[in-house]
């Protein structure tokens, strides 16, 4: 009879098929720019030249009458509108990046 073993699996590491792509790739992140700029996006990878997101949102402080944190609020209570397939935001311009999911 085979010896069954039990499998430990490490709940708390996000799993991805891209391991190489980084810890955040396919998550939803919040880039925070130095200027009135947000961007909530699934994140493809970090790279020297910005952050690749896919799918993303872009947010200017102040449109439709939201600051960024009213906004990353909504966002993060009822979901974003996608705006762009795919962005690089520039590694100059980033300020931060989190995830949506832990606001």
């Amino acid at each position: 009879m085979p010896e069954h073993r039990p499998i430990v699996l490490d709940a708390m590491r996000p799993r991805t098929f891209h391991p190489d792509r980084g810890e955040l790739h396919g998550i939803t992140v919040v880039v925070d720019t130095d200027g009135p700029q947000l961007f909530v996006g699934r994140c493809d990878q970090v790279v020297d030249a910005g952050v690749v997101l896919h799918d993303a949102a872009e947010h200017r402080d102040g449109d439709a009458g939201l600051s960024k944190v009213d906004y990353l609020a909504r966002a993060a209570r009822v979901g974003f509108w996608k705006q762009h397939d795919r962005v690089v935001v520039p590694a100059s311009r980033v300020v931060s990046i989190r995830r949506l999911a832990d606001l």
